[in-house]
């Protein structure tokens, strides 16, 4: 089980070569040793990387499991995998896709892909982790949700529609599981630097952190019990503003 600092004794994570989903496990390996269970396609070129990285961290051990955010049929054996050596502490969700904002809208089939990746994927596990999690007694989920599912724009709606759909389902994940000792945490960063953010001759968004200090800040959060935090303080009053502008006003702000 979680202790008081943060030490977690296992740690899954669904996205298994994500860099934000990385540097959560290593913020939590700060702690102290733990074993970890990285979940990710197994012909990916960052997968070798990733092992070594949580390796170099501190992990106790290493186990990869095949796991296709897609492949629904085969979520169920990649969790009932995912606990055969015994109870996760901790388990993150941190896939997902961006992509080309106006290709997906004009493709039916990117567009599908995109939902699929960033919605569907997401609840499939979510409702599998919660019966594990039940089962248990404890746990932590952390489910990397987004600052564009709290109002859905024109420049990204269907990557934001989709995130606003994962957000809502794992904030209510969290209350279907209030009373039997399982916690969840839904994590709204923001823009955050990495590969799959960072577009060459792009200027950075308003607001963009580290990769690093959103897994200070995950870390916190679960050890205070949070439900749902954005990492950059500014988003939330930020996105509370945004839910109330009417759309005629809305469509015209410069973004």
């Amino acid at each position: 089980m979680l202790n008081a600092v943060g030490q977690a004794q296992s740690i899954l994570l669904l996205g298994g070569t994500s860099e934000i989903g990385l540097a959560i496990v290593t913020e939590f390996l700060s702690k102290g040793p733990a074993k970890v269970v990285l979940a990710a396609r197994k012909n990916s070129p960052r997968l070798d990387n990733s092992v070594a990285l949580v390796k170099a961290a501190g992990a106790s051990e290493v186990e990869v499991i095949d796991f296709d955010a897609t492949d629904f049929a085969n979520h169920p054996k990649v969790i009932d995998k995912a606990f055969a050596g015994g109870d996760i502490d901790i388990a993150i969700v941190a896939f997902g896709t961006l992509g080309d904002q106006e290709a997906l809208w004009h493709d039916q089939k990117l567009a599908v892909e995109s939902a699929q990746t960033n919605f569907t994927g997401p609840v499939s596990v979510g409702v599998l982790l919660a019966e594990k999690f039940r089962t248990q007694g404890h746990g932590n989920i952390i489910a990397l949700s987004s600052v564009a599912g709290q109002r859905v724009r024109r420049s990204n709606f269907v990557y934001g529609a989709a995130k606003a759909g994962m957000d809502g389902f794992y904030v209510n994940l969290g209350e279907a599981l209030r009373d039997v000792g399982v916690n969840v945490l839904v994590v709204r960063p923001g823009q955050v630097r990495t590969k799959m953010s960072t577009v060459a001759g792009e200027p950075e968004a308003p607001l963009t952190v580290n990769k690093e200090d959103v897994a200070k800040a995950v870390v916190d959060a679960v050890v205070s019990h949070k439900e749902a935090i954005f990492v950059h303080p500014l988003f939330q009053p930020v996105s509370l503003a945004f839910k109330v502008i009417p759309q005629k006003i809305f469509r015209k702000l410069p973004f």
